[in-house]
């Protein structure tokens, strides 16, 4: 049985989009044992993020209550951690890079502990592009991975594809073809 925990965050502004149904055939491959949590950020809505680091006093309360709390939570529960964001001006979308923002907060409270819990996990990266040249992707690509390395997770890698309207991303037969093999738990 598979200790594994695999939490999903969907960062596009609609739900059923191309980075979603590539991230979800991705998944299909996962063993059976593999627990897998899906959030879609639009439903957890986050507040403006406020840099507090030189700040007197903590972070807002708003960052440790919840729909933070709830993404908190189902953070550092996970082992394996999939941003599944699409390409939005050569990075991640805005409730992709809010989350992202809200590490900070987290980062910055002594009760959580957010970089200890945080390293040795894995994280993931699943976008599709609407134009042909995967090489757009990689300053998303790049954020993803530098964020793992500051705090010493895993890099599992990216799983790019090509759509423009929802579903194109199956017509994509390099990314489908990578999606059955994304996820190697080898």
């Amino acid at each position: 049985m598979s200790d594994r925990k695999f939490l999903f965050l969907l960062g596009s502004s609609r739900s059923g989009g191309n980075t979603e149904t590539l991230a979800r055939l991705a998944a299909e491959q996962l063993p059976d044992s593999v627990e897998q949590r899906w959030l879609h950020l639009e439903d957890l809505p986050l507040g403006p993020f406020r840099d507090v680091r030189h700040a007197e006093g903590p972070a807002p309360a708003a960052a440790l209550t919840g729909h933070a709390a709830t993404l908190l939570e189902a953070t550092l529960e996970a082992t394996d951690l999939v941003i599944a964001s699409p390409v939005y001006w050569y990075s991640v979308s805005s409730s992709t890079k809010l989350y992202l923002d809200h590490w900070e907060y987290w980062l910055n409270e002594p009760d959580v502990d957010f970089k200890e819990r945080m390293k040795g996990h894995t994280l993931w990266g699943v976008t599709a592009l609407a134009g042909r040249d995967r090489a757009d992707a990689d300053p998303l690509v790049g954020t993803l991975r530098i964020s793992a390395r500051y705090l010493a997770m895993n890099w599992g890698g990216a799983l790019v594809g090509n759509g423009s309207k929802p579903g194109d991303v199956l017509n994509d037969s390099d990314a489908t073809a990578r999606a059955k093999t994304f996820f190697d738990l080898g």
